[in-house]
């Protein structure tokens, strides 16, 4: 029995963060023939959800880069690594004198999502603000009521490449942290980071959802550096046609592009459905 994971962005979804009629008919087609599919993704639960739209991924999901796995039949998270605020006070630091706005992901004690944010500082970090505002899965808070016992999941930004690396370099020591950055690719000029704790990884979740879903075989495709991790416990694994050259080397095969239904395109051939 095998298990595919997908990552979203890049992979998965469109350029227009959807997924198409196409491979939402595919995903269908797996379910049909009983094949088992989940997605495992940088993005927070609430943002992956959005995306995800009414396709059906009945099994696990991992959230976050690996530190959320969550179970769509119960609603309850399965594992979860969070950094205290004693643990990010480092990266918080080093947003000082950016012109960033440090975007803090936490589980409260009642299982609800909040994020607490500093003031935005331009436009891009202000729509992102009403992003999270929109949600009704979500509460936005100041960054300056964050509980010291706060449970944080990961804490991302938006911003220049210049400042993105800065504050990559001040974090880059720090063994408990791990920090994921490339340039976004729905914004032109703007790169993204995303930050959590170092015992979480795509592919430490990948193979939780192996040991506890009972597969023997798990098919990974992904398309940038947080992929990696998955990449390497896969037995099976494929690369979109605009991924990273790192993970087109690591790849079994690279597929075809994202905006072009690779991933769906690659699963009807490679099947037969």
């Amino acid at each position: 029995m095998e298990l595919l994971v997908f990552d979203l962005d890049g992979t998965l979804l469109n350029s227009q963060q959807c997924i198409s009629e196409y491979t939402r008919e595919t995903l269908a087609l797996l379910r049909k023939r009983n094949i088992a599919y989940t997605v495992a993704t940088g993005r927070t639960i609430h943002a992956a959800r959005h995306a995800m739209g009414d396709a059906d991924f009945p099994l696990l999901h991992v959230y976050n880069n690996g530190v959320a796995i969550w179970d769509p039949a119960s609603t309850d998270y399965l594992h979860h690594n969070h950094l205290t605020r004693h643990e990010i006070e480092v990266v918080l630091n080093a947003f000082k004198g950016k012109t960033l706005t440090p975007f803090v992901f936490v589980l409260e004690p009642d299982g609800g999502h909040s994020v607490y944010h500093a003031p935005p500082v331009n436009d891009v970090c202000r729509y992102y603000v009403s992003l999270c505002e929109a949600k009704e899965s979500i509460v936005t808070k100041p960054l300056s009521s964050l509980p010291t016992q706060a449970e944080i999941t990961n804490i991302n930004a938006l911003g220049s490449q210049e400042d993105i690396s800065a504050i990559c370099d001040a974090i880059q020591d720090e063994d408990h942290l791990v920090v994921f950055t490339g340039s976004d690719m729905y914004k032109d000029d703007f790169h993204w980071l995303d930050v959590h704790h170092s015992a979480s990884s795509k592919g430490g979740a990948v193979e939780t959802l192996k040991e506890v879903l009972g597969y023997d075989r798990v098919i990974c495709f992904g398309d940038s550096d947080n992929d990696i991790s998955m990449f390497e416990v896969a037995d099976e694994a494929y690369a979109t046609a605009n991924a990273l050259d790192e993970l087109k080397a690591m790849s079994t095969e690279v597929i075809g592009h994202h905006d072009e239904d690779g991933v769906a395109r690659f699963l009807r051939k490679y099947y037969q459905l």
